[in-house]
């Protein structure tokens, strides 16, 4: 007779949440290397995500230690990986990510630059934007940092335009200095570093970075599915495809090499890493994930829990999705009540923190909306009169400011 393999519940996944991310209260991190670690990387596209995702974790809530970990220790590097996103990881876990993930996409965003430079530029071709690139290193080799402005004194090329979809309703201008820099970004010879302005700002000047070991891919892809399997898992294969951004083939060779077990999901078959196929905590009531503690908590756009898989209805309602999402797929500030998305919060232009339930809670509606309350309170008090909007804005967000 075929054995089942092992089924988990959703209560059971929402129950991990409170402890393998961090988000009920007795299990909260002291430092925010462990945050990134325990999420395998953060999202960085939006400069405050970072900041929100990391803090939501923390027992004591601190932008300065977050500054501290990407500009003073630099014990987190931000690279263009995962699905061509701008993620934070930990400098121990980069070059896996390197070698897996953004060699790859360097290369691909390298062949695009060039044909931007001959289609939309005078005078360029690989030869002189690898002249160019020289260059640059050189200047901000001098410099110590640069911003690009700065570094394109010293390199005039930099200061040359590229026409950007010539012909279209769209059409626009960009630097070459802007491309080149994000492109030797993506090949891990340059970091952002400490941004000009606020830690919401999004000026900030480059530094060059010591090159990571070049590690075999197969082996560096297997160790970013382990780490997320650990995090994430048990998911599906398509989650796992989704939030590497590689393909099916790729995906399916790095679960095998791992040895991934089989186990049942409310949508269908999942994996596992073998002997996380079952956990002492999964039986215990959902009401008890956080050492007997409902929690609730107020995520940030983009944060790495609700991008985490490409299957979210058992922990998002299908319904909510319109009001929480913008039309590109990038989520919105969300509140969580027991491992569910049950709502969306936002800040207004005086401060205040304003949030609506959209889900229907029934008789938890009142502590959730005390645990929510909480929350709200302890964001507020380390933001300290800072004002947060979210680079990608969202129908309920917009609505909750206006």
């Amino acid at each position: 007779m075929t054995r089942q393999p092992p089924f988990l519940s959703d209560e059971a996944r929402r129950s991990r949440l409170a402890r393998r991310h961090l988000l009920g209260p007795a299990h909260r991190a002291t430092t925010v290397e462990q945050v990134t670690e325990a999420l395998v990387g953060l999202h960085a596209s939006d400069p405050a995500t970072v900041y929100l995702t990391a803090c939501a974790r923390l027992a004591k809530p601190s932008a300065a230690a977050v500054d501290r970990a990407l500009y003073e220790d630099v014990t987190l590097v931000k690279l263009l990986s995962m699905r061509r996103t701008l993620f934070a990881v930990t400098e121990e876990f980069a070059p896996y990510v390197s070698s897996s993930t953004a060699r790859a996409i360097a290369v691909k965003e390298r062949a695009t630059l060039v044909k931007h430079l001959r289609e939309g530029a005078e005078g360029w071709d690989e030869a002189r934007l690898a002249a160019a690139e020289q260059a640059a290193l050189a200047a901000l080799a001098a410099r110590g940092e640069a911003t690009t402005a700065e570094l394109s004194l010293d390199v005039p090329a930099l200061r040359e335009t590229i026409l950007m979809s010539p012909g279209k309703p769209y059409e626009a201008r960009q630097s070459v200095g802007s491309r080149l820099l994000r492109l030797l970004a993506s090949d891990g010879h340059v970091r952002r570093c400490r941004p000009r302005g606020s830690w919401l700002s999004s000026s900030y000047p480059w530094a060059l970075v010591p090159q990571w070991p070049e590690l075999p891919v197969r082996e560096a892809k297997a160790e970013v599915v382990r780490r997320w399997l650990a995090a994430y898992g048990p998911a599906t294969v398509e989650d796992v495809k989704w939030w590497t951004g590689w393909t099916l083939g790729d995906t399916r060779k790095a679960l095998a090499d791992l040895g991934a077990v089989q186990v049942g999901l409310s949508n269908g078959p999942g994996l596992a890493l073998p002997g996380d196929e079952h956990d002492e905590h999964d039986e215990h009531d959902e009401r008890d994930d956080s050492d007997g503690e409902p929690w609730a908590a107020l995520l940030p756009a983009l944060d790495p829990t609700m991008m985490g898989w490409r299957g979210r209805d058992w922990y998002l309602d299908p319904a909510h999705v319109p009001a929480l999402f913008d039309r590109a797929g990038n989520a919105g500030p969300t509140l969580w009540w027991r491992g569910r998305v049950v709502g969306g919060w936002a800040q207004r232009a005086d401060g205040e923190l304003a949030w609506r339930l959209l889900a229907d809670l029934g008789a938890e509606a009142e502590p959730a909306r005390r645990a929510i309350t909480a929350e709200a309170e302890r964001l507020a008090g380390w933001l300290d009169g800072i004002r947060v909007t979210p680079r990608f804005r969202t129908p309920l967000e917009r609505e909750l400011v206006s």
